[in-house]
């Protein structure tokens, strides 16, 4: 079935908190080599990679190919899109990334008609470091596969079942008796227990507070030990690239008690070692805002009083 019907805790994950890496791609390598650091090859590793495969997108998964050196990659092709050259060996070796260099090949003094078969690797550039693999070429005959818009609508839709999956175990495992979410009792976090940080863009300290709440956070531990210099929330000046234990929907903030008040189906023993809250680009599900049992008034949040026309 979808992933949403079948989730896994995985062994190693970080938060990205984006959907796309366009705007961050130094750390998305990052991400990809922190995570992989932990892969011990004691079973084989099936890597997805983005369907990102113009400009940059191309670049950062040739960088991709080289960081993790894969035995075999198989590519599927995009019926009546001709735009991407196979990836062959060869063609990997030669051409440069968005951060790693290809190998140049040097031309020799004279080129004969055969043109290409008559350069040469200038010395001691042997092809020791050209990658080995396998590639296995798949051309779909149906078209239409990998039309652009239409994936990133599924994606966002795909995404928001993965979100209510997770919330799901939190509910009773008795078939029936869902309960709303401001129906179940939250954890409750002291402001100096966890730091902070939003990962896409620039809040005001001022403002944190207004972010946090009624947002999805990831539960991530970092290693450095929190230290608290005022009574008000611990904030991060950069994003660090750390485990995340998991997910949560902080459900209210309460700034006399100085408590984060966090929804997680995250088990207590690994909650333990949370000690940060990131705050990406991913939103609680509409539904979740607007489709629960048993809201009176106003919907924190939530408007439907704007001008579609802007």
């Amino acid at each position: 079935g979808p992933p949403f019907t079948h989730q896994q805790t995985p062994r190693k994950m970080v938060y990205y908190g984006q959907t796309s890496c366009e705007q961050d791609t130094e750390r998305y390598l990052d991400v990809v080599k922190y995570v992989f650091s932990s892969y011990k090859k004691e079973v084989p590793l099936v890597i997805n990679t983005m369907g990102w495969v113009k400009g940059e997108g191309l670049l950062l998964l040739i960088d991709i190919i080289r960081l993790l050196s894969p035995s075999h990659i198989v590519q599927m092709d995009v019926y009546d899109w001709k735009a991407m050259a196979p990836l062959t060996p060869e063609y990997v070796h030669l051409t440069p990334g968005l951060y790693t260099k290809g190998k140049q090949q040097a031309k020799c003094k004279q080129m004969g008609t055969s043109g290409v078969e008559n350069w040469k690797p200038s010395e001691g550039e042997g092809d020791a470091l050209a990658p080995e693999y396998k590639l296995l070429y798949v051309h779909p005959e149906f078209p239409r596969a990998g039309v652009a818009g239409e994936a990133r609508v599924h994606s966002g839709i795909l995404r928001d079942m993965s979100i209510l999956g997770y919330l799901g175990q939190l509910q009773s495992p008795d078939v029936g008796a869902v309960l709303p979410l401001h129906g179940l009792v939250p954890y409750q976090v002291p402001f100096s227990a966890v730091a902070l940080r939003v990962i896409h863009t620039d809040v005001a300290p001022t403002n944190i507070m207004y972010a946090v709440n009624a947002s999805w956070v990831g539960l991530c531990r970092i290693p450095d030990e929190i230290r608290c210099q005022t009574d008000g929330p611990v904030l991060l000046t950069q994003t660090p690239v750390c485990d995340c234990l998991g997910f949560g929907i902080v459900r209210g903030v309460e700034m006399e008690k100085k408590l984060y008040h966090v929804l997680t189906p995250v088990p207590p023993e690994n909650l333990r070692l949370v000690n940060c809250l990131l705050l990406g680009n991913i939103a609680v599900p509409n539904c979740v805002l607007v489709g629960q049992q048993g809201v009176e008034g106003e919907i924190p949040y939530v408007t439907s009083d704007y001008n579609y026309s802007i």
